[in-house]
């Protein structure tokens, strides 16, 4: 492998979001990405995750600011609506970016040439 290659794969890895590298949290960025808003419920079966899983994956992501939970009643629980914040979309962006520079350089290694 050059080193031009290496330092490319380097940054690619750097690019990527730890948060981000569960299924199930990348899921809910791209499933919200367009500006949806879904439920905790819908997003659970969507994701074929249960409560307790779904649960603790957007407390991840509340806290790291990528997704916002609002409730249709004051003081009430359920539903809860989560939906993508800017931090979260340019979040998705940067990952699926360092993604995108990973399977760029594949091209050439795949031993189709």
């Amino acid at each position: 492998m050059s080193s031009s290659s290496a330092r490319r794969r380097e940054a690619s890895i750097a690019g990527l979001d730890k948060l981000l590298g569960h299924r199930s949290r990348l899921a809910v960025l791209v499933l919200l990405a367009d500006g949806t808003r879904l439920t905790f419920k819908r997003l659970a079966e969507l994701l074929d995750e249960t409560d307790g899983n779904m649960g603790a994956h957007l407390r991840k992501l509340v806290a790291a600011e990528y997704i916002s939970v609002a409730s249709d009643r004051p003081g009430g629980r359920q539903p809860r609506w989560y939906s993508i914040t800017g931090e979260g979309r340019a979040a998705l962006r940067s990952h699926l970016d360092a993604l995108q520079s990973f399977v760029d350089q594949l091209d050439g290694v795949t031993g189709d040439e």
